[in-house]
């Protein structure tokens, strides 16, 4: 029987939209993050920030490419150029629509207000996005508050996410389709979070080159709750440095001191205002934080720069999000104490529980869920320095898998349950797919096909283990179960 080429899903990259330099709109679901990437877990226009993206049907209507690429451009030739008429864009009825178009494709839940995209769409989504244009042409809008839930982290502890009203999501997306068109013009190199053509992946692949080329100390530092402490005084003259419209501004406050509304463990909802007492923080999961926060973390990157510690040091930086590693050719200590004494102006906290020195060969650390350090050939055992997906995002996904394949669902058709898990291994795999995979995928399809057998053994009341009816090769050609080490035959970058 000839072997079946997998399905792979469609891929493309939004080359018009790359070209001008113009960002995408990011928004967040109330989910964890599979990736393996600190933060929220953030999407863009059609599909997540990465470097391919799931093919979608959603495009960037003519008239707001135009004014993207208008803006971009300007910002781009004048560096120094403040904007000081952009209220009204924000407000115009294509950018408000194409805001909804992103929201409604990021999907979510409702907010503080229980106004889900069904309740709209029933009422009628133009009457709606004429009321809020209203709103805010009249300068009545007022964001309401944030919904916070708590979304559990890899180490046991949890993350709070913020979510929202669909009409604070929509009308931040329509500012974020402005203002991101200027600022991608200002971000620096090194930022490889939520931007157009780059990813958490780009950014491994950098660190990989690296170490490559002889950057072989290595700061793995960790800041602590960046996003709920960038200070808003500071975050507000970044803002301004490039607008001047006072309307955006009194805008960009105003979601910056939205009130936090969350459950106390018993049924009752209280409600707080931290972030505008204390004057810090960015609500995760909102359609601006991932903007704002790019733009406060780029006061340190052109501090780096400009201060000569690029060069001086011979360090170089890689950062995604609040994610971020310092790589040496020179001292990692000396970078290491510069870089606490710099986020001390900055007011930001370094985690110094987590932060540390890496020395390559003689040891590894983690990025975005990629281990980097010695790796060995499979044929030769040769070493090399190499990246591998980590093992406690292999464990991770096999804790998912278990969840999923547990004895309370066994009352699930079989071919939902397979279709589940084929999306969230593919999904899985399109992410870690750089460097030697091979180990780490055959660890995952040899831990799906036990938790899948025994699945189907208690489904069909069966006293044996059920290797012989439901062997590897049943639950994958009859099944149609995905197989992640079947898949590499057919990824270029996959190696053994």
């Amino acid at each position: 029987m000839q072997r079946q080429r997998p399905k792979q899903p469609a891929i493309r990259e939004d080359r018009s939209r790359a070209a001008s330099g113009v960002g995408k709109v990011h928004n967040s679901k109330e989910a964890s993050n599979d990736r393996g990437a600190k933060g929220p877990k953030f999407k863009g226009n059609a599909g997540r920030s990465q470097s391919a993206e799931i093919d979608m049907s959603l495009t960037t209507p003519p008239s707001v490419r135009e004014l993207q690429v208008a803006l971009y451009v300007k910002a781009k030739a004048k560096p120094a150029y403040r904007f000081y008429a952009l209220y009204d864009k924000i407000c115009r009825q294509d950018v408000l629509m194409w805001a909804w178009g992103c929201c409604r494709a990021n999907g979510g839940s409702a907010g503080v207000d229980g106004e889900s995209f069904a309740k709209i769409e029933a009422r009628g989504v133009e009457g709606w996005l004429e009321e809020l244009t209203q709103e805010l042409r009249t300068k009545t809008y007022r964001p309401q508050a944030v919904r916070r839930v708590n979304i559990p982290k890899g180490d046991g502890k949890t993350r709070p996410l913020g979510i929202p009203t669909i009409k604070d999501r929509v009308a931040q997306t329509a500012a974020v389709i402005v203002l991101e068109a200027i600022f991608e013009a200002d971000l620096m190199e090194e930022q490889y979070a939520y931007r157009p053509k780059r990813s958490g992946l780009g950014a491994v692949q950098e660190v990989h080159q690296l170490l490559n080329r002889g950057y072989k100390e290595v700061v793995d530092a960790d800041l602590s709750s960046y996003f709920d402490t960038i200070p808003h005084h500071e975050l507000m003259q970044s803002v301004a440095r490039r607008v001047s419209d006072g309307a955006v501004l009194a805008l960009v406050k105003r979601w910056l001191e939205m009130a936090v509304e969350e459950e106390d463990g018993k049924g009752n909802k209280q409600r707080s205002t931290v972030n505008k007492d204390k004057g810090r923080g960015t609500p995760q999961g909102a359609p601006i934080s991932p903007l704002l926060a790019n733009l406060y973390m780029r006061r340190f990157l052109l501090g780096w720069k400009t201060l000569g510690w690029e060069e001086r040091l011979q360090a170089r930086i890689v950062n995604y999000a609040d994610d971020f590693v310092i790589l040496c050719r020179g001292s990692a200590e000396q970078a290491k104490e510069v870089m606490e004494k710099m986020m001390q102006k900055l007011k930001l906290e370094v985690n110094q529980k987590k932060t540390r020195i890496c020395r390559i060969p003689e040891e590894s650390f983690d990025f975005l869920g990629y281990t980097l350090g010695t790796c060995y050939r499979a044929k030769t055992g040769k070493a090399y320095t190499g990246t591998k997906p980590s093992k406690k995002r292999v464990a991770r996904l096999c804790e998912k898998i278990s969840e999923m394949t547990r004895r309370q669902s066994c009352g699930r058709e079989t071919e939902e349950l397979v279709g589940e898990l084929n999306r969230v291994l593919k999904g899985w795999g399109n992410y870690f797919r750089l460097g030697s995979v091979s180990q780490a995928y055959r660890s995952v399809d040899s831990h799906v096909c036990d938790r899948l057998r025994r699945w189907l053994s208690k489904k069909h009341q069966l006293n044996t283990s059920g290797h012989k009816r439901f062997s590897d090769q049943y639950l994958k050609e009859r099944l149609g179960l995905f197989s992640l080490a079947g898949s590499t035959a057919y990824l270029p970058w996959a190696k053994t």
